[in-house]
């Protein structure tokens, strides 16, 4: 009987298939290796492949559709519900990557061509290396501080810290070989970092998406350029509510009996760009007394009544709804409600 649809669980060398007929029922089920992958797929008809979405799983969506099948990539959250306890094994995983896919309401992941892949490997390597920047800062500043040398917050001062780290005659030798050796890898990640930076910005420039993206406050360049690359076909979300959903902006619900209650944000989806944009919504509310706007209002009003880590989350709710529709309609931000200053 042919083969309708397989669950693919993809790993490092093993593989495992589960296959469905048109009935969906299993009509087979077996282990291949990474190199009987395209071999297998090329022998057989054209199906439908259904794989969990990871970094990997856009790779061998590529390869596998151009061999004639229909890949999806479905969420690894809708696939657990389908696993069954204490039955945590590949075979499981495959199966229950069928079964998920076979619900009607299960929303796919889009393939990410290998421009986009790339735009997303230099935005991963800046925020590792940016990463490690400010864990050798924090180790500098404590083998300072062991001392009695401190320097303030930023990592702009730490080069002053080595610089009073030098000229302290009662420090050991030792702990300023140790505080240099630190140092010279700082400025080695530092330089590294910067020039990642500078292809982001550039696909920043040269990306029309990104360009709208940019002219939202509280959007730069990185965060312009990671939306972009990330958010394949916008036309998916439905609602620019369903985009902050997406992002983990909304609140966790905990309602029954028809009483609402509603708790902190879910923080599900993307955390790079719910990151990002929380940074610059929080960048943006210290603008706030000069933001001449209906956002910039609004911000205002809401910092006389709430705290300002939660007003910076609901502003990046906004942020990411401004997203929603800039990319949907092709259009760039206009303000709204510009305040007339008074003569």
């Amino acid at each position: 009987m042919s083969i309708t649809m397989i669950g693919l669980d993809t790993a490092k060398a093993v593989f495992q298939v589960h296959a469905l007929n048109l009935g969906g029922k299993a009509v087979s089920t077996h282990k291949l290796r990474r190199d009987q992958i395209v071999p297998f797929f090329e022998r057989l008809e054209a199906c439908t492949v259904v794989m969990e979405a990871c970094g990997a799983a856009h790779h061998w969506g590529r390869l596998l559709s151009g061999l004639g099948h229909d890949v999806r990539l479905i969420p690894s959250e809708a696939v657990r519900p389908f696993v069954k306890r204490g039955r945590k094994n590949d075979a499981a995983d495959a199966a229950a990557i069928c079964e998920a896919a076979s619900r009607p309401n299960i929303k796919f992941v889009p393939v990410k061509s290998l421009e986009q892949q790339g735009i997303l490997a230099l935005h991963s390597a800046r925020t590792l290396l940016v990463k490690q920047q400010t864990m050798l800062a924090n180790a500098i500043r404590g083998l300072a501080a062991e001392f009695g040398l401190v320097a303030p917050l930023g990592s702009h001062r730490i080069e002053q810290l080595l610089a009073r780290v030098e000229e302290e005659k009662a420090l050991p030798e030792s702990g300023k070989l140790a505080m240099r050796g630190l140092y010279e890898r700082f400025l080695a990640l530092r330089e590294s970092a910067d020039d990642l930076e500078r292809q982001v910005v550039a696909h920043a420039r040269a990306d029309g998406a990104a360009r709208r993206l940019a002219t939202i406050p509280g959007i730069g360049p990185i965060t312009a350029s990671l939306i972009a690359a990330t958010v394949v076909d916008i036309r998916l979300f439905e609602s620019s509510r369903r985009f902050a959903a997406w992002l983990g902006l909304v609140p966790r619900q905990h309602s029954t009996g028809g009483k609402t209650r509603l708790g902190r944000i879910t923080k599900a989806g993307n955390r790079e760009i719910r990151k990002l944009l929380v940074l610059g919504a929080t960048a943006m509310l210290r603008r706030a007394p000069s933001w001449n706007s209906a956002v910039g209002t609004w911000a205002r009003s809401a910092l006389e009544r709430r705290p300002a880590r939660l007003v910076s989350v609901a502003l990046a709710n906004k942020m990411a709804r401004m997203v929603w529709a800039l990319l949907t309609h092709n259009e760039i931000y206009r303000p709204q409600g510009h305040v007339i200053a008074a003569a």
